[in-house]
């Protein structure tokens, strides 16, 4: 039964006037504590006075949190957000400052640096005060909604959108592998699990199963798969490409955005969310108008694109600025606490986690997560269709703790917190929601290649060619997906350096080599977790194995060689694509002729068929090296400063999760098994389907055929999509659609109702505001 409209003012006049109480407490409190903070003048004011004064401080700060903090934001919106994190304190303390200036007869009076104090604290606690009443006020969330549906009743007329079909959220979970997945899901010594909240959904409503990724089990080549429908030609995390003189690196917005234009053209479509999605903190937009914190995007300026106005929608509350800031905070030092333990406890493997990791971590673990859950609850409040969002907080956690330790299970608790947070919130959303979880890889542990043999994979190959090698192992700089989104958010240029560090393996450790050096007669060396990838950049094409055995006759056998090696591929003009092993083996991929022992068998079932899709790739470097797998302990060497590892093959790293609820259809067919990203790219769409039909226009559509046309015609033949999803033959150095305009499904090809729902969404959520989609190609 509807309240009285008396009783809906009288209910928020009473939460108003209880918050105000709160503050004015707060203020109260810290005038008796902190020596340089007054509510009272020179000469001295009674309790009431004082009191007063203490009231009229507080509300004077409430009004201008609520009229100028938003502006303040907006104004500062492009400072780096990291930046814009530490100044939420300051600008906070100046708000009260100002605030204190307008009580009569200067009776409200703080030093600078105390008032940054007075404001944090008196933000965090009228914010738990608000969130306390509106929690417990289910009335006032179904007054928003209803608001909501009245407005979308109007837009449509008296009957539409009354009965919506279900939303989808997918949640990925980054790095978390399917067996860590499970471990946390039990109870372990009679302790509760890890992560109760997906524990609950495991024993009623959800079912869980792995997946086995492609070879290159990295976030950039199963999220494109994933969103985007096509992994084609991503050999790596990072690689060389001869015809442009590019090292592409996934988590790069540039490159991010070049592989997203590539997949769209070969897939056919925009991606999983062209129809009313939202992409939230991924590498790729998946074809979504609504976007935050998405790399692929992330270099473009202009009003309509801007990704990075999901920090606006967050930090325009001062009290989620605040609190994020503290947390923010906590982080660094609880990271710098952690590692410290580890080195005093001289855990192994461990690697260093000094300089500007502590503030990674933290920007990975609590500012992207907060913005990233923030941006979905709005999602969710506001009725959107489908929505992706990425946490890469465990993940980033892991690459430096090791993916089973007692940090990274922290991590694991708090991810579990953010997910029942937003199951709560869906609970009083416009429609109703199915959640999905997933993950885009697992992560294998192991000591570093450097730190198990003492020389980089740069040296390796030095040795190889006959060059000198250093006598001092160097630093393999780590790859992690949250470094390069770290680097966006502050606004920081792209450079060849740290992620994308071209390495010449003939020149000393510390020399940098351009990638458009012409001059480059050498191999470049680039690592992606356990896998390695060498090319000649001075020889046009990709080499062959009788071309490298006459220019460096050692150096592939060094490589198959090494204990710390697996397997070596090479393309052979003989036989094709072949890969080597130690004692000589060599299992020859085209053929299926084997020489001795396949070092392919211990890495399991659906090595060999990763191995020589890969090996078809036109992008596909002169040698790919991965490192050894160890079975019976599950560990392999990363290449990079990384004690958990993923980007190659070998123990969990290539067996992610995916968790749906138990009303959609299941994946696979009985007895099957989900392998590789473009498949699970083919079920996500499948259960998009059958709530709502087609979610992406249909290749054959006359609207995909125009909004391709112009890329199908810059394209050569070995570019036009085909059947399988695989080039043609004869296509290794065809070219790829590189324009710079965002490519956008025509609004004609949308034939699905906009599901979205218009106005503002509950508090304290915030909807970031509808992307405009820019048609020109």
């Amino acid at each position: 039964m509807q309240k009285p409209r008396w009783k809906v003012v009288g209910g928020t006049l009473l939460r108003v006037t209880a918050v105000w109480a709160v503050s004015t407490l707060t203020m109260l409190v810290l005038a008796g504590i902190l020596p340089d903070f007054r509510l009272k003048s020179g000469d001295g004011d009674s309790a009431t006075q004082i009191a007063i004064t203490a009231a009229s401080g507080a509300g004077a700060f409430g009004v201008l949190s609520a009229l100028v903090w938003p502006l303040l934001v907006r104004a500062l919106l492009l400072m780096p957000a990291l930046v814009l994190g530490l100044l939420v304190f300051v600008l906070n303390g100046s708000m009260l400052l100002l605030a204190l200036s307008l009580i009569p007869d200067g009776r409200g009076a703080a030093e600078p640096e105390t008032a940054v104090v007075v404001a944090a604290v008196m933000s965090a606690a009228s914010s738990a005060t608000s969130t306390f009443l509106t929690v417990r006020d289910d009335g006032a969330y179904r007054r928003r909604l209803a608001r909501l549906a009245g407005r979308r009743r109007r837009r449509l007329g008296e009957d539409g959108g009354s009965e919506q079909p279900p939303g989808t959220v997918f949640l990925q979970l980054d790095g978390v592998g399917h067996a860590v997945l499970r471990e946390a899901l039990r109870e372990r010594e009679n302790r509760p699990p890890v992560m109760p909240t997906v524990a609950g959904w495991i024993r009623g409503s959800h079912k869980v199963t792995p997946w086995r990724t492609d070879w290159s089990s990295q976030t950039g080549a199963s999220q494109l798969g994933i969103l985007h429908g096509s992994n084609e030609d991503v050999p790596a995390f990072r690689w060389y490409e001869k015809k442009t003189r590019e090292v592409m690196v996934s988590n790069r917005p540039t490159s991010a955005a070049v592989l997203q234009r590539r997949a769209a053209a070969r897939a056919g479509h925009e991606g999983l969310l062209t129809m009313d999605g939202a992409s939230r903190g991924n590498l790729f937009t998946g074809g979504a108008d609504q976007l935050a914190l998405v790399l692929s995007v992330a270099a473009r300026r202009g009003k309509h694109n801007r990704s990075r106005s999901g920090y606006f929608a967050y930090f325009s509350d001062p009290a989620n600025a605040t609190r994020t800031a503290v947390s923010f905070l906590a982080e660094v030092v609880r990271e710098i606490c952690q590692s410290t333990r580890a080195k005093l406890r001289r855990e192994t493997p461990r690697v260093k986690r000094g300089g500007l990791y502590p503030f990674i971590r933290a920007f990975a673990t609590v500012v992207e997560r907060d913005v990233v859950v923030t941006a979905v609850m709005g999602d969710i409040l506001s009725g959107r269709t489908a929505i992706y969002a990425d946490l890469v907080a465990y993940d980033e956690v892991a690459h430096h703790s090791g993916p089973r330790s007692r940090d990274a299970r922290q991590v694991l608790a708090r991810l579990d917190r953010s997910i029942a947070l937003i199951a709560k919130v869906a609970e009083h959303a416009p429609r109703d929601y199915r959640i999905v979880l997933l993950s885009d890889h697992g992560q294998s542990p192991g000591e570093t290649f450097a730190g198990a043999y003492g020389l980089r994979l740069e040296d390796l190959v030095r040795a190889g060619c006959g060059l000198p090698v250093s006598r001092r192992a160097g630093r393999t700089p780590s790859g992690a997906e949250a470094r390069e989104a770290g680097r966006a958010a502050l606004h920081r240029p792209e450079k060849p350096g740290a992620d994308g560090e071209v390495r010449c393996a003939g020149r000393g450790a510390a020399d940098v080599v351009s990638a458009h050096d012409t001059a480059v007669s050498v191999p470049i060396v680039l690592a992606s977790g356990n896998l390695g990838l060498v090319s000649f950049p001075d020889v046009p094409g990709r080499m062959s194995r009788e071309q490298i055995d006459a220019r460096h006759p050692a150096l592939l056998r060094t490589l198959a060689d090494h204990p710390g090696v697996g397997f070596v591929l090479v393309r052979s003009e003989a036989h094709g694509a072949v890969v080597l092993g130690p004692r000589g083996a060599e299992h020859r991929l085209d053929t299926g002729e084997v020489l001795g022992t396949s070092p392919l068998t211990v890495f399991g079932p659906g090595a060999e068929a990763a191995v020589r899709r890969t090996a078809h790739f036109r992008n596909a470097p002169d040698i790919m090296v991965n490192s050894a797998y160890h079975p019976a302990r599950g560990t392999v060497h990363a290449f990079e400063e990384q004690i958990g590892s993923h980007g190659g093959l070998g123990g969990e790293q290539g067996h992610p999760f995916l968790l749906w609820p138990a009303g959609l259809t299941p994946p696979v067919a009985a007895g099957e098994e989900l392998v590789g990203a473009e498949q699970v790219h083919r079920v996500l769409r499948r259960w998009l389907e059958e709530a709502y039909g087609p979610q992406v226009p249909d290749r054959e559509t006359a609207a995909a055929g125009e909004t391709y046309a112009s890329a199908a015609e810059d394209a050569p033949a070995a570019e036009q999509p085909v059947a399988e999803g695989r080039p043609a033959e004869g296509a290794t150095d065809a070219e790829v659609p590189v324009d710079t305009g965002p490519s956008k499904a025509s609004g004609a090809a949308r034939t699905v109702p906009d599901a979205r729902w218009d106005g503002a969404p509950a508090a304290p959520f915030t909807v970031v505001s509808r992307v405009v989609p820019d048609k020109t190609r």
